[in-house]
């Protein structure tokens, strides 16, 4: 893992989310050129930032750096909504899981 993939996994994360690098910085709280900066190379966010970014994105720094996950956003919603199911419930999403992956 390097640099270049912080800045692809942003803009692979932006771009699913349909943001442009202008929007993004403006909700970020940053100027016009802040993602567009991370995107071209020219910086990387600080680690606040990076916390901030997930947060953006509604997935865990951890879920940003596994490099095995797509699309960590689809699964961070995933899990939320298993969290509030009954143990049951849940269960029931793990046989239909297992299932489906054979």
């Amino acid at each position: 893992m390097n640099d270049n993939f912080v800045r692809n996994r942003i803009t692979q994360l932006r771009i699913r989310k349909g943001v442009s690098e202008y929007k993004m910085s403006y909700d970020l709280g940053h100027s016009r050129g802040y993602i567009f900066n991370i995107s071209s190379g020219k910086s990387l966010p600080p680690l606040n930032e990076l916390f901030a970014i997930c947060d953006y994105f509604d997935i865990t720094p951890s879920d940003f750096f596994d490099e095995s996950i797509d699309t960590p956003e689809l699964l961070s919603k995933a899990f939320d909504g298993l969290k509030k199911l009954k143990d049951t419930d849940v269960q029931l999403i793990i046989d239909i899981i297992e299932r489906l992956s054979k």
